[in-house]
């Protein structure tokens, strides 16, 4: 062993010395490969990223992606055989994929193969240096646990893309539809690490401005993996009151937010995540017509909701007001928000083969029925 060791600490010396006279050779690009190792983001001004109006979070997350593979050089990306779909194609554009002999590129086509996929990324992550980054379908990452939890214990801060994500993926049916994988993994932000911090960043934006701050957020977390939860189908961008979107959405960095208030104390809090936020839009209206004062909340992130403190949770889930949640998951999603009191309608079966727009009709997904389920909760 002690020859082995001295064989071994040479080698270590030699690649030193050899590094060391790179750098004197190379002072700018040794000085960027530093910046790399020390996990610094280039500024991005997240707030001035144009997106269009209405358009599903995962064209939201593409737009930000193309912006990535121009600023960020060290990041690499990798699709189990689904770029076009859950649109990491958007860094793909403005890069080029890994091919045997030539390494030069920046995004790997991982194949059918979302469990290596993740360990990959998991290793490139361990190395440091690079920001690795993932996508596939959102029902897929049941593929991927055992390498998500080991990222969550290992603190790797791996992004996971998991876009489709609900049973609004249509025709695919039950198979591709997520129910009680977001469930599954929000656990994560419940499970502490061993630094005794959330042992993972899990996000639902509820519409294209909100995924400009879920991915502010993905780049910044460094010490654990982070989930973007994106939606397949459009989603109407949200109001802002006495403010521009881009500001409002800013407050998502604190895990949930009032996004719209009627004028007095309200009868009923709604709180949702992703695409259902727009959904409790269209209901609040309904139900102001009927004279029911709501606030209306998005929740991209419990996780980082119980990290605020009291009096910010309590000016958003105010003590004594009644609260709706409303999820296309499983309705435990959000038992955190509800609490024991409250009210959830969720999703408590798999889904089924059908258009995304007769889905939300029969199963009950509309601004109009669910107005009625908030009446039925008020005894209104």
């Amino acid at each position: 062993y002690a020859e082995t060791i001295r064989g071994k600490k040479a080698a270590a010396d030699a690649w030193k010395q050899k590094k060391e006279t790179w750098a004197a050779a190379n002072p700018d690009q040794a000085r960027l490969l530093g910046s790399f190792y020390s996990g610094v983001i280039p500024e991005i001004n997240f707030a001035a990223v144009a997106q269009k109006e209405n358009d599903a979070t995962r064209n939201a997350s593409a737009v930000l992606l193309s912006l990535f593979a121009e600023k960020i050089p060290n990041m690499i990306v990798a699709s189990a055989d689904l770029a076009n779909s859950d649109k990491t194609d958007g860094f793909l554009k403005k890069s080029k994929p890994f091919v045997r002999g030539d390494f030069s590129g920046a995004f790997l086509h991982a194949g059918v193969s979302e469990l290596t996929m993740a360990a990959v990324m998991n290793g490139m992550a361990l190395h440091g240096g690079v920001i690795p980054v993932c996508g596939t379908f959102f029902v897929f990452s049941d593929y991927m646990k055992p390498a998500v939890r080991l990222a969550a214990l290992m603190g790797l801060p791996v992004k996971y893309v998991w876009t489709h994500d609900a049973f609004r993926v249509g025709e695919d049916g039950p198979t591709h539809q997520p129910v009680e994988q977001e469930a599954q993994i929000r656990l994560m932000e419940h499970l502490k690490n061993h630094h005794g911090k959330n042992s993972m960043l899990v996000l639902r934006p509820a519409d294209a401005i909100e995924t400009n701050i879920a991915w502010k957020l993905a780049l910044e977390n460094s010490t654990t993996p982070t989930a973007l939860i994106l939606s397949r189908q459009n989603i109407k961008t949200l109001p802002a009151t006495g403010t521009t979107r881009p500001e409002a959405a800013a407050m998502a960095a604190r895990g949930a937010y009032t996004v719209a208030e009627s004028d007095g104390r309200p009868d009923v809090i709604l709180v949702a995540s992703g695409s259902e936020v727009a959904t409790l839009v269209e209901a609040a209206s309904l139900l102001m017509a009927d004279g029911i004062k709501t606030r209306i909340v998005s929740a991209p992130s419990e996780g980082l909701f119980r990290l605020q403190n009291e009096q910010y949770r309590q000016s958003v889930i105010t003590p004594d007001i009644p609260v709706f949640c409303l999820t296309a998951g499983l309705p435990v999603t959000m038992l955190g928000f509800a609490g024991s009191r409250g009210k959830i309608w969720g999703l408590e079966s798999f889904g089924f083969s059908a258009a995304y727009g007769v889905l939300d009709q029969k199963l009950g997904f509309t601004g109009g029925n669910i107005a009625g389920e908030v009446k039925k909760f008020l005894g209104r």
